[in-house]
C-alpha cells in the first residue's frame, strides 16, 4: 500500500520525527483524539465506517449511538459455551501462530520482536520457551471486545506504559513500532493450561485497552476491550501444555493468518 505524503515527511525525514516527537510521547495528543470521538461531531464518521467495513448492525445490541467511540465499542450478546478442557479464541481477528524459541522474532507490523522485549520481563519469557505464541490481528471490521482464553487464578496484571506510533508500514520502517505501544497483560495460572499470558496491544490516537479488574478470570467470560485504535492480542502458552487443533497446527511459523472467531476452540490438553 502506497503512503501518503504527510506519513513519509513525519517518519521519513528528520525535521518530520522531530515535529512527530511531542505528538507521540505523553498522552495529550491521544487525549485530544479521544475527546474528538466522544463527542457528537463524531458521530458522522458511523455511517462511512459501516458501509466502509460491510457491518451488519442487526449483530449488535443498539444500532444507534451517540458517538464514533461508543458506535466502536457496541457490544452484542455472546453465546459461549466453554468447556474448561479447551482454550477459546479471545476475539474476533485473524490469527497466526508461532512455536517459541530463544531466536523467534515475532514478524508483527513489518517488524521484528522478542517475547522477552513484549512482556519486558526476560525471567517470565523464559517460561514459555518451547510453547506456544498466537497473535490475533483485529482489523476494523471485528468485534473489539475480547474474553478470557483460560480460566483460572490471575497472578500478575501488568501495564506498560509505551509510546503510542502509527501502525503504518511507513512508520515500522523507522520505529520498533509495537515495542513502543502501549501494552496490557495478564498471567493466568490454570489447573490445566499451567501459566498463560494474554496481552493487548494499542496503537495511535485514543489507542485505549479498558480492561476489568478481577481477581480470577472465568472461560469466555468478557475481560475488556479496545476503544478506537487498539488493534491486537496476543497469547503465549507454555510447551507440552496444549494441543492445538489439526488446523491451527498447519499454520504454525508459516506466517500464514486464518479467520478466527470469538469462542472458537483452539486446543485441548
Amino acid at each position: 500500500m502506497s503512503e501518503s505524503l504527510a506519513m513519509r515527511f513525519l517518519y521519513g525525514t528528520a525535521l518530520g520525527r522531530f515535529l512527530l516527537k511531542p505528538f507521540v510521547k505523553g498522552s495529550w495528543f491521544s487525549n485530544i483524539g479521544a475527546k474528538y470521538l466522544s463527542s457528537r461531531l463524531s458521530k458522522r464518521m458511523i455511517s462511512r465506517y459501516v458501509r466502509k467495513y460491510n457491518i451488519n448492525l442487526q449483530e449488535f445490541d443498539q444500532q444507534t449511538f451517540p458517538s464514533f467511540n461508543d458506535f466502536f465499542k457496541r457490544t452484542k450478546t455472546l453465546k459461549i459455551a466453554p468447556n474448561p478442557q479447551n482454550v477459546i479464541s479471545p476475539c474476533d481477528a485473524y490469527l497466526s501462530i508461532y512455536r517459541i524459541s530463544d531466536k523467534l522474532q515475532l514478524p508483527i507490523k513489518h517488524s521484528q520482536y522478542t517475547i522477552a522485549d513484549l512482556l519486558e520481563d526476560k525471567s517470565l519469557a523464559q517460561k514459555f520457551a518451547g510453547g506456544f505464541c498466537l497473535v490475533f490481528r483485529l482489523e476494523p471490521k471485528h468485534y473489539h471486545h475480547y474474553v478470557y482464553t483460560v480460566g483460572g487464578e490471575i497472578v500478575t496484571n501488568k501495564r506498560i506504559d509505551g509510546v503510542l506510533h502509527s501502525v503504518r508500514p511507513i512508520a515500522c520502517e523507522a520505529y520498533p513500532v509495537w515495542f513502543q505501544n502501549s501494552r496490557e497483560y495478564t498471567v493466568i495460572k490454570n489447573v490445566i493450561f499451567g501459566d498463560v499470558v494474554q496481552m493487548e496491544i494499542g496503537a495511535l490516537l485514543v489507542g485505549k485497552i479498558c480492561n476489568q479488574t478481577n481477581t480470577y478470570a472465568v472461560l469466555g467470560q468478557e475481560k475488556g476491550y479496545f476503544e478506537f485504535g487498539g488493534s491486537t492480542i496476543m497469547v503465549l502458552f507454555q510447551n507440552h501444555f496444549i494441543s492445538l487443533t489439526q488446523e491451527l497446527q498447519n499454520t504454525i511459523n508459516s506466517g500464514e493468518e486464518i479467520p478466527i472467531e470469538i469462542g472458537k476452540v483452539l486446543g485441548t490438553v
